[in-house]
């Protein structure tokens, strides 16, 4: 994630603004605190402050890792996932399923569709069937999205997850993802 930053925001000169450095290095949880929340904070700052107060299990973190989790640009995503995990607060799995099955939002589903799996969580299996579902229809745009979720709904095991597994077995993209997810659940494909 530094890396990546520090390519986003250094200059043409190639040089990082001290304020970089300095958040960088910080392990405070107040300083990390404040310039969360502060105004006028750039998007960079915020993302490495909730970043670090996440994987310190500081719930202070929450909302902005899921709006980061909901961002449109991936690397985003997926850190916030890497600290909503870590975080472990039980509010994740219900913003990771809302942000999932948010058919306005289909196009930036695949890392809360992953981060669902990872969770393992009550909410995850009908969010992922939910999602699947959608994204067995012909001609959607979004087949990684439920390629994600034949894989995940494989990886929890949940039988109630069959029917609509069976059901992706004819599409094109999915279909052999579907037989190996079958198996996992236990059981032939039909």
């Amino acid at each position: 994630m530094i890396d990546r930053l520090g390519d986003e925001i250094e200059n043409e000169e190639g040089a990082l603004p001290p304020a970089f450095g300095e958040l960088a290095r910080t392990t405070d949880p107040e300083e990390l605190h404040r310039l969360l929340t502060a105004p006028g904070q750039p998007l960079w700052a915020r993302e490495i402050a909730a970043y670090r107060l996440g994987t310190a299990g500081d719930p202070r973190a929450f909302e902005a890792l899921v709006l980061l989790l909901n961002h449109r640009d991936p690397e985003r995503c997926v850190t916030a996932a890497h600290a909503l995990v870590r975080l472990g607060d039980p509010r994740t799995a219900r913003a990771a399923a809302a942000l999932a099955t948010n058919e306005l939002r289909a196009a930036y589903a695949l890392l809360p569709v992953r981060l669902l799996a990872d969770l393992r969580a009550p909410e995850s299996v009908p969010a992922l069937v939910t999602v699947l579902e959608r994204r067995l229809a012909a001609g959607d745009p979004h087949w990684r999205v439920g390629l994600a979720c034949v894989e995940g709904l494989g990886t929890l095991g949940d039988p109630a997850a069959r029917d609509v597994l069976e059901a992706a077995l004819p599409h094109p993209r999915l279909g052999r993802a579907a037989e190996r997810s079958l198996t996992l659940l236990g059981g032939p494909a039909v």
